[in-house]
């Protein structure tokens, strides 16, 4: 069994340093006791590099980016129904899952 490296599929190694940086800010968050939704940051994280391959691959995608659109705001809605979290975590949840996608796009696209 063989460890996925930077070489062989950029776009998944880099979404999955992107998920694992995500991860990392979860935790350091929970660490000071900042709440963070985890369903947004998988959520979103997802989003975002859908979107990159989109732009990637130039390919038209964007009834999957609305309907991933209309999901994250579904996953928002039913954190905030059962009262599991408040707009600020859900907010600082989806920034958690976007920034690190962002950031490594870079390096890959």
């Amino acid at each position: 069994m063989r460890v996925l490296t930077s070489n062989e599929i950029v776009e998944l190694y880099y979404f999955f340093l992107g998920i694992l940086c995500s991860t990392l800010a979860c935790f350091i968050l929970a660490v000071f006791k900042i709440k963070a939704s985890i369903h947004m940051i998988a959520a979103s994280g997802f989003f975002m590099f859908a979107v990159a391959l989109g732009i990637h691959y130039q390919i038209n995608i964007n009834g999957t980016i609305s309907l991933m659109m209309v999901v994250l705001g579904a996953i928002a809605t039913s954190r905030l129904h059962l009262k599991a979290h408040t707009n600020q975590e859900l907010i600082i949840g989806l920034f958690t899952g976007l920034f690190p996608q962002i950031a490594f796009l870079n390096y890959w696209l």
